[in-house]
């Protein structure tokens, strides 16, 4: 397994292990993480683990133009259950994924490590939260990273049914012509009532740059 020094730089696809980790190590630092999401990595470890950095060799994606919108979520929006702002609250929705209790997890991947390097890509506004709020009160949202043609979708969390997929469609339905796609990562059955697929890493590689360039 390849272990990352100080060095900025990330091994070749071709030593991504079978379980999809490309390598170990290294730091949380913005210019890192910047450069593992231009090359489609992600950072993804427990608390006593060394940072793991993941390429998947399925990416589960949607493409906003299959968003789906079942009656259930659409009776929601007609019934203005929620509110949405976006980069409003951004620590405190960080705080609140870190704290959601998920199914087959114990515990979470979101360490106060985690927790600030992401406040730092906020600050310079490569990294966006997107809040819904009921009642003047945070009751869902998520986060991820900002790369222009392609938002990468890093985790979410719900107080009440539907927040979150209701900030997620939202989101999606709002920005279907900016983004080619959103990078969801690893299949859940969440997102995937939404549209998600999987896809294989080659066809995302082709993703990573914008058209044209």
């Amino acid at each position: 397994m390849y272990w990352l020094g100080k060095d900025l730089i990330f091994p070749d696809y071709s030593e991504v292990s079978d379980e999809g980790i490309i390598a170990l190590g290294g730091d949380l630092s913005p210019e890192r993480l910047i450069m593992a999401y231009k090359k489609g990595i992600f950072p993804w470890f427990n608390e006593d683990e060394p940072i793991l950095w993941w390429f998947p060799h399925d990416r589960f994606v949607l493409f906003p133009e299959n968003l789906y919108v079942s009656k259930s979520m659409k009776k929601v929006f007609r019934d203005k259950q929620f509110t949405f702002t976006e980069n409003k609250a951004f620590r405190d929705v960080i705080m609140n994924c870190a704290q959601a209790t998920r199914k087959d997890q114990d515990g979470t991947w979101i360490t106060n490590d985690m927790i600030e390097a992401y406040c730092t890509l906020h600050e310079m506004g490569v990294a966006k939260s997107i809040e819904v709020w009921q009642d003047d009160e945070l009751v869902g949202g998520f986060y991820g990273v900002d790369m222009g043609h392609i938002f990468c979708g890093e985790s979410m969390f719900a107080k009440v049914s539907n927040a979150s997929k209701a900030g997620f469609i939202q989101f999606v339905a709002k920005y279907h012509k900016k983004y080619e796609l959103i990078d969801c990562q690893v299949y859940t059955d969440h997102l995937a009532s939404l549209g998600a697929i999987e896809i294989p890493s080659d066809i995302f590689l082709n993703y990573l740059e914008p058209q044209g360039e």
